[in-house]
């Protein structure tokens, strides 16, 4: 492995607190983009509206995010707003962007900014996307000029959100050819290692990573894609996992048909998933840039799991792998509000929930995950003796056969995340 710049080790924090939201799926407002038009064209998906209109009320979802005591915000710079043709860059919005930053950081909070949530430009649609090698130049300029204007403010940078569940959502909506597949992926290894070389050459001390999703049971076929590929270049394992599977528990299959509320949470996965992510990259330090729990549009699980339980034992099997090793820096909970899920709003995944659809006033409502999780980040985790709402799965297969044949202790040492 390449060695990493001098200050890899050197972190502002000693661990990230987070809330996590992204561009489209919060901001309103929509530019034109491959997500706008699929939108706009489809039918049998949600209007978009204004999403929750994180555009206008980023300030309220900062100033949230604040009173739970966390200490990273996530969210995107949007390429198709800053720049909505080919070398025109929107002053009206970088200067809102630079408005977001100033609240994050104003509010004492580590901005984490991700460059690629899934959309881009309608302009990079006509030329192809990311199939179309001219998209690595343009993107690699984007992201340059935004590194320019934050570098030296201790941010936490992704270049492609979930890039292999990007790669299949741009199938699904008919962005990109099966057969264009070899060409995207080169693009997008090459747009990301370009991309982080700018950023280590504008600030030497900036971390940079791509967060991988955690595909229960597949990640060592997925991480083919785009991880093995970087790994070289990443600062640390950013990680998303949301779904276990084990062999009395197959409900991810719900997961195809959009029914994400149908899945029976396994949270102990998340362990597996930072073990199996310690072993495959030894040395990178570990934060789960995602987690989170969906409900179906904000009505009680039918399993009865509460979101204050699930964020709760999420965190203690966190706890028990950073007391078993494993270098764990960081947790962002997604999200901090409902939002926009890539065509409906029905999956609820917010710790204040907004009815966008019939709520005028996009209000926003705590759950009792956000109490829940104003007491975690304050005491640094659940506290020693905690009891599990939900126990582990019989025999998982998040990491077979590790995770059947070695399963986590439950009545372990937990360690403080602070």
């Amino acid at each position: 492995m390449t060695a990493q710049p001098a200050s890899a080790d050197s972190w502002s924090r000693t661990f990230y607190w987070g809330v996590a939201t992204a561009g489209f799926q919060s901001e309103g407002t929509a530019p034109d983009s491959n997500w706008s038009r699929y939108v706009a064209r489809t039918s049998g998906v949600d209007p978009y509206g204004n999403a929750v209109d994180f555009r206008h009320r980023y300030a309220e979802d900062i100033r949230l995010a604040r009173q739970m005591g966390v200490t990273t915000f996530r969210f995107s710079v949007e390429w198709a707003r800053v720049e909505p043709r080919p070398g025109v860059w929107d002053e009206t919005e970088l200067a809102y962007y630079d408005d977001v930053v100033a609240h994050i950081r104003d509010a004492g909070m580590t901005p984490m900014i991700t460059l690629s949530h899934w959309v881009y430009p309608g302009w990079v649609a006509d030329q192809g996307g990311f199939a179309a090698p001219k998209t690595v130049d343009d993107f690699v300029a984007f992201a340059g000029a935004v590194v320019r204007r934050y570098h030296g403010l201790g941010v936490l940078w992704v270049t492609f959100n979930e890039p292999v569940a990007f790669l299949t959502e741009e199938l699904r909506i008919g962005a990109l050819d099966p057969l264009q597949i070899p060409q995207w992926q080169s693009d997008v290894v090459q747009a990301h290692r370009r991309v982080y070389d700018l950023v280590h050459a504008s600030d030497p001390a900036a971390k940079v990573t791509s967060n991988q999703a955690f595909y229960s049971g597949f990640n060592p076929l997925t991480d083919l894609v785009i991880m093995d590929r970087i790994k070289d270049k990443v600062d640390f394992v950013g990680l998303d996992y949301y779904y276990g599977l084990s062999l009395d528990n197959l409900t991810a299959v719900n997961g195809i048909s959009g029914d994400t509320w149908k899945i029976k949470l396994q949270p102990e996965g998340i362990y597996y998933a930072l073990r199996y992510y310690a072993a495959r990259y030894p040395g990178l330090p570990l934060y789960v840039v995602e987690n989170g729990m969906p409900t179906d549009n904000g009505k009680p699980r039918d399993d009865g799991y509460t979101r204050e339980a699930a964020l709760r034992d999420s965190i203690f099997w966190l706890q028990r792998a950073k007391a078993d090793g494993m270098n764990v820096i960081g947790y962002n909970y997604w999200s901090i509000t409902d939002n926009y899920e890539w065509g409906s709003y029905r999956p609820r995944f917010g710790l204040y929930t907004v009815d966008a659809l019939t709520d005028p006033s996009l209000t926003r409502r705590p759950t009792g995950g956000v109490a829940a999780y104003r007491q975690v980040t304050g005491d640094g985790g659940v506290p020693s003796g905690y009891r599990l709402v939900q126990a582990p799965a019989d025999c998982s297969l998040v990491d077979f056969p590790s995770s059947c044949l070695t399963p986590a202790n439950p009545n372990g040492p937990l360690a403080p995340l602070n």
